[in-house]
């Protein structure tokens, strides 16, 4: 924010994923008033010149990668970007056998151009597991310091200049305080019926008898069909009406179709597309995908159909219903999380039933859900922003929020709600990290409660527990060299890939017992074995922390109650009042500062130096850097030519410097600190801008505004002050390479004027 309202930043580049351009622009919005211009294609034409009239703008860089239209290279032919920062920027990878990805290309373009000053990333999964991606990101943000093609040890000693992890168990305010609530986790089991212990029983038949099929072809038509026996063992751990829904399309499908291909409906990349994009590629796999699993398919399908259809009350549902009727109060807000729309529908409809009909809201890719039981006993298609059933949940107008993956990326629902529930277990234990992310963020109050559902009898639970057991040895022979503990799961998963746990869960199919467990120790000789510990251990010891409590001792202590004083005498300076009502501030702009600035309005009202403030409103009330009114003042403060000034009240001279880097060239941003300098009782006491601040606060400037003749007594003070901080300059801007300062101004007691 500092960046932009000093004129240091003046373009900015946002890559995010898809789902979080929104966000980004919201929260920028909401915080600080920043506008975000959204990127459309269909805005970016060859006449548009979309990039000359844009400069703060948030972009999607899967829609920028594509190049139809020659949208990417009007973006690499536009100015530079002052700042360019890439959200989950494990998305843009690299590898040595496959090659670049379009969206790290897009960066790297844009970086050999030299279109960017400075670049910022953020991700949770630096380190997919491969050495040579993971430099090959550190490259983009350093190329003088990191090349994939060199070997790791040799660079690792320099990551602590770029790369900053934070422990978000450890993170805390500037008072010591810890920001973060702890998350307990709670499990719920429960039993199949009769009827779903039969079902389920025919399906595993049914997976291993299609993989035994499928072993015997070869390339694309075994992998087609292990695909479509993949998306039906999740859809089935995650509920009967997901695979039920699943099975009949199937079913539909090969009944229309003469013979059958040995295509598949291609499997977006698991690495490369958001899990919700993933989870609705799933779901309709089995109903696309025209090949037949084994040769009597179409009378094993009627078999399954009819199994399941006998199944009327699931009983993981009756399950939740309980535990939410017995274990949380009424007036608990819950947000669940499920991976498929199917199980999805099947919640809404029975909390409906059981708590009343408009009691939950759902989150979902499309916006939309099928299969929604209405009060009159109909089913139809219910559409819903997922902004505003995030908004109602967070308002306490719904009490429940079902979501998909999608409610994983970019939205905050800790305002209200500190209880989770996975009604199902998504195979990549990343997914379960990003659910809980949903609550377990800055601004929750509460400590988060996490409850999962599971019966203790699938196979699918049974490698979960041998899933966490291994996690925890990891964590344990990590935790013996780390300098402070966190949990580095995240870490772990991220290195694994999610093929690897599509091959946990899928192929242990009809594994149980000591053949189940040895299985797994094959299956996941990988998982935190010697190179992964030791990627993680020196990842982790070769990268900066961000301690709050150490740095507070250097940050101001002042906030924005400090420059009402400023304002209110600037605005003075111009004719105006401001009028304090109950609501805040009230003032008619200068009718000069309109003509310096078109987005200022005539009149504001409400308007506080008060962070604290919510509303929908806020961002335009709260005064400080970056509300145009008050960057208007700080232009206007910045015309004065004055340089000396008397002040009653001042017990010695006051100079005020500015300092700057005298190094150019390098591409980077121009830090320019303020300091004032003063002697008391004959010592020199040199004062950071805060403290300035602070200092001119508690003056009154004497007689008429503007500046004194400047006496020789004057010029004296300047040069003696300005030359007892030069010889400390090194120690004041210890970040600055070659600093170089100047007088700004001399503040002088009002006798000695």
């Amino acid at each position: 924010m500092p960046l932009i309202a000093s004129g240091r930043v003046r373009r900015v580049l946002i890559l995010a994923p898809a789902k979080l351009v929104p966000q980004w622009q919201f929260r920028l919005k909401d915080m600080f008033d920043i506008r975000l211009q959204r990127y459309v294609a269909e805005a970016d034409t060859a006449r548009g010149d979309f990039w000359a009239t844009a400069s703060l703008v948030a972009a999607s860089f899967h829609t920028l990668r594509d190049d139809r239209r020659g949208a990417r290279q009007r973006l690499l032919n536009a100015d530079p970007w002052d700042l360019v920062i890439v959200d989950e920027a494990h998305h843009l990878s690299v590898d040595e056998r496959t090659g670049e990805t379009l969206a790290y290309s897009l960066v790297s373009d844009l970086q050999e151009r030299g279109k960017i000053n400075s670049l910022l990333f953020f991700t949770g999964t630096p380190h997919r597991g491969k050495d040579y991606g993971f430099f090959g990101l550190m490259h983009l943000v350093r190329p003088d310091l990191f090349d994939p093609e060199r070997t790791p040890l040799e660079q690792l000693s320099q990551l602590s200049k770029v790369m900053i992890r934070n422990n978000k168990a450890t993170v805390t305010d500037l008072q010591g305080q810890k920001l973060f609530k702890p998350v307990n986790v709670f499990s719920r089991e429960y039993q199949y019926s009769d009827d779903e212990t039969q079902f389920y029983r025919t399906l595993s038949e049914f997976v291993i008898d299609g993989r035994a099929y499928a072993a015997t072809l070869d390339g694309r038509a075994q992998t087609a069909r292990m695909l479509v026996l993949i998306a039906l063992q999740k859809l089935a751990a995650s509920s009967i009406a997901a695979i039920r829904n699943a099975l009949r399309k199937r079913r539909t499908m090969l009944a229309n179709v003469v013979g059958g291909s040995n295509e598949a409906a291609p499997l977006l990349d698991d690495e490369q597309t958001a899990f919700d994009e993933l989870a609705e590629a799933e779901e309709a796999l089995p109903g696309s995908a025209s090949v037949l699993l084994m040769e009597d398919e179409i009378r094993r399908l009627d078999e399954l159909i009819a199994l399941a259809d006998t199944i009327i009350r699931e009983t993981k549902i009756e399950r939740l219903l309980q535990m939410i009727g017995e274990e949380f109060g009424p007036d608990e807000l819950i947000l669940l999380f499920t991976e498929y729309k199917a199980t999805q529908a099947l919640i809404i409809n029975a909390l409906h039933r059981r708590f009343g009909f408009g009691s939950a809201a759902f989150i979902n890719g499309d916006e939309r859900l099928d299969g929604l039981e209405q009060i009159a006993g109909s089913a139809k298609t219910i559409s819903q922003p997922r902004e505003h059933a995030a908004e109602a949940f967070n308002a306490g107008k719904v009490r429940f929020l079902v979501s998909t993956e999608a409610g994983g990326e970019g939205i905050d629902l800790q305002q209200r709600c500190a209880m989770l529930v996975h009604a199902d277990m998504p195979w990549n234990p990343m997914r379960l990290h990003q659910r809980v992310g949903r609550l377990s963020r800055y601004g929750q109050t509460r400590p988060v409660s996490v409850y999962i559902l599971r019966n203790p009898q699938t196979v699918e639970a049974r490698i979960w527990d041998l899933l966490n057991a291994k996690l925890k040895r990891i964590q344990a022979a990590l935790s013996s060299v780390m300098e402070e503990q966190e949990d580095i799961s995240q870490l772990v998963i991220g290195m694994a890939g999610n093929s690897l746990f599509n091959e946990l869960f899928s192929g242990s199919e009809g594994l149980s017992g000591e053949r189940l467990g040895a299985w797994f120790d094959r299956a996941t000789s990988t998982l935190g074995g010697r190179d992964v510990i030791e990627t993680v251990r020196e990842l982790l010891g070769s990268v900066s922390r961000f301690d709050f409590q150490q740095v507070g001792k250097d940050l101001p202590k002042v906030d924005l109650p400090d420059l009402e004083r400023f304002f209110t005498q600037t605005v003075g300076r111009h004719g105006r009042r401001i009028f304090r009502r109950s609501e805040g501030l009230e003032i008619r702009t200068p009718d000069d500062w309109k003509a310096r600035s078109y987005a200022l309005r005539d009149k504001y009202e409400g308007l506080v130096f008060d962070r604290s403030l919510r509303g929908a409103n806020a961002a335009s009330r709260v005064l400080g850097i970056g509300h145009p009114l008050f960057d208007v003042a700080l232009d206007d403060a910045h015309d004065i030519s004055a340089r000396v000034a008397s002040v009653e009240g001042l017990g010695s001279p006051v100079l005020i410097l500015a300092v700057e880097d005298e190094v150019t060239g390098r591409g980077s941003l121009v830090h320019r600190l303020i300091f004032g300098v003063t002697e008391k009782e004959g010592t020199i006491e040199v004062l950071r801008d805060w403290e300035l601040l602070h200092l001119m606060n508690a003056l009154i400037t004497k007689g008429p505004r503007g500046a004194v003749p400047a006496t020789y007594g004057a010029e004296a003070v300047v040069e003696r002050l300005k030359e007892a901080f030069d010889a400390s300059l090194s120690s004041h801007a210890a970040t600055l390479q070659r600093p170089v300062s100047w007088p700004e101004m001399i503040l002088l007691p009002s006798t000695a004027a």
